[in-house]
């Protein structure tokens, strides 16, 4: 960071190659958008080039930094598009595999099975309002402690608790009710097949 405020180009590529893969993440697991994901990437690393001296590492670690611009730029992002994710548990999508897993040729009906689950899951977490996306996003699929989500999030971290708490037992609700919209389905085409 100190070489690429002293104007060093190629501090920064070496930044940027670094972090805008976990930008990118967390852009995408907020939004469920690839298109989202990749210009909040794109305007967090702009930010960083022209505000560079912004970054107070007293206040916290570069990886905060991002994050928190990031967020910031996912909500304004959302707000103006008025995007709403719903969760549909019986769509023919949740059947497709993601183009980031892995697929291993020994095993196929549980790749089908873990691909099926990763996109409920998937679903289920945009489907959280915001405030608890967020947490989930931060400290379960990006493993931040407590105390850097609520600096990301500015907020004390007894609420990161306390909205992790409440935006896991939603995560449960959510995906009770998608195994069971999916088991009901799978009842009606079975009797189908039968009749």
């Amino acid at each position: 960071m100190r070489l690429m405020l002293a104007g060093d180009e190629e501090a920064f590529t070496v930044l940027y190659n670094r972090r805008q893969g976990a930008v990118y993440r967390f852009a995408l697991h907020m939004s469920g958008s690839t298109a989202i994901a990749e210009d909040v990437t794109q305007e967090v690393f702009i930010v960083l080039m022209s505000e560079a001296a912004r970054f107070n590492p007293s206040r916290g670690s570069l990886s905060t930094y991002l994050y928190g611009i990031s967020r910031n730029h996912v909500l304004r992002r959302m707000q103006r598009d008025r995007m709403f994710v719903p969760i549909e548990c019986d769509s023919e999508d949740s059947n497709a595999a993601s183009p980031r897993e892995p697929v291993a040729e020994a095993d196929p009906l549980g790749d089908l099975t873990r691909s099926e689950t990763v996109e409920a899951v998937r679903r289920a977490i945009l489907s959280l309002p915001t405030h608890y996306r967020e947490v989930v996003v931060l400290c379960e699929l990006n493993e931040m402690d407590y105390a850097e989500a609520a600096n990301v999030l500015g907020c004390a971290v007894g609420t990161v608790r306390s909205r992790l708490h409440r935006g896991r037992a939603l995560l449960v609700e959510k995906l009770r009710t998608c195994e069971e919209v999916s088991a009901a389905s799978k009842e009606v085409n079975q009797a189908r097949c039968f009749a």
